[in-house]
């Protein structure tokens, strides 16, 4: 399916529809974060971005912290790969796969460095202070309803 731009013009499909639209925005440069040398990441990596005055109050409230990147807006956690597999982490967080920070003006600078040779934060409690930082319910906590 897709949509003529004009008598006899170019057809348009969603995919050229969703590539124009993704061109209409003004975003950043995307950067990926770096691990830094002698760590590994044997489960991959991807990030979890929260405005800079949540990081700040998150930091206090974890029982271990991983590598933490931050720019003047964001901070960033580095968390294993697919940390968001049936896990909707509460807004205004924001997970980018690959550690790949969209939209950032500078590359975040490493605030701190985790011990050891995992850059990770443990993704769970690093959730759960999220959510009860923003008063979001976890969303295995929920309740479940039966109509649909």
């Amino acid at each position: 399916m897709g949509v003529r731009s004009g008598p006899g013009g170019q057809v348009l499909t969603l995919d050229t529809l969703v590539r124009l639209g993704r061109g209409l925005r003004a975003p950043g440069t995307p950067h990926k974060l770096a691990v830094p040398e002698g760590m590994t990441v044997p489960l991959g990596c991807d990030a979890v971005g929260v405005p800079a005055s949540l990081g700040r109050q998150l930091v206090s409230r974890l029982p271990r912290v991983g590598c933490v990147y931050a720019d003047a807006t964001h901070w960033w956690w580095l968390v294993p790969g697919d940390s968001d597999y049936a896990l909707a982490w509460p807004a205004p967080a924001q997970y980018a796969t690959g550690a790949v920070v969209p939209d950032a003006p500078v590359v975040p600078s490493l605030v701190r460095r985790g011990t050891g040779t995992l850059p990770y934060t443990p993704p769970i409690p690093l959730y759960l202070a999220l959510c009860r930082l923003t008063g979001t319910t976890p969303s295995w906590s929920r309740p479940v309803s039966s109509a649909g």
